[in-house]
């Protein structure tokens, strides 16, 4: 085929093909025109979501009621004073709020039955039921002049912790600065865990009835 009629051909391919593109081009440019849907972007989604989450509710400050020990100030002994603290499900950290708060002292003007200032380090408890007080140096000093003084300081912490819980705590046993001492003032042995004693609750008080008028004389 010459040149001359290669150019023909390719006029011709041409106009054709101009010819079927003028033809097709409203249904092109219908498709062209149509809108895209919308699509949300990812990072709004899951905002958006996250704005509709309900947040969680807080857990409600549970309360139980405890028995504390302290001396009776009024007679020997101790007396019972009952007191309301916070909950906890971690029984070492339950105990150790129990005997803090016989640390700060009565709310009934009973007397103290920590020295003031003790501080209660730790408190854990093994799986046989002996409960470990760590109480700070304090808590050695100024305990009393006799051997009765250091008995009540003692079972004041022994008979609060296993009168409570007396499921998890069988006995106490009393360390100060996580050292094992013999004694706190040279009376009482703490080199072993303690069992409570409920013998050294403070007998009640007794009023003395009135004495009953004196009879009259019987007439002579």
């Amino acid at each position: 085929m010459s040149s001359r009629g290669a150019n023909a051909l390719v006029a011709v391919s041409l106009v054709v093909l101009l010819a079927v593109v003028s033809l097709t081009a409203p249904r092109w440019s219908r498709w062209l025109r149509r809108p895209l849907p919308a699509v949300e972007a990812p990072e709004r989604s899951n905002e958006a979501a996250t704005s509709r989450e309900p947040e969680p509710a807080k857990e409600p400050d549970r309360k139980i009621s405890v028995k504390l020990f302290f001396p009776a100030g009024d007679r020997p002994g101790l007396v019972i004073e009952d007191r309301t603290v916070s909950f906890s499900n971690d029984l070492s950290q339950q105990l150790k709020v129990v005997v803090e708060e016989l640390a700060r002292g009565s709310q009934m003007g009973l007397l103290p039955s920590l020295p003031p200032g003790t501080r209660v380090l730790e408190v854990f408890v093994t799986a046989r039921g002996v409960a470990y007080v760590d109480l700070s140096k304090e808590a050695a000093t100024a305990v009393g002049r006799g051997s009765d003084d250091e008995l009540i300081t003692v079972y004041s912490v022994v008979n609060s912790l296993t009168s409570n819980f007396p499921s998890a705590v069988k006995r106490v046993q009393i360390v100060i600065e996580d050292h094992q001492v013999p004694t706190l003032a040279g009376h009482v042995d703490l080199t072993r865990p303690l069992a409570p004693d409920m013998t050294y609750l403070a007998a009640s008080t007794l009023t003395p009835a009135a004495s009953p008028p004196p009879s009259a004389a019987p007439p002579s």
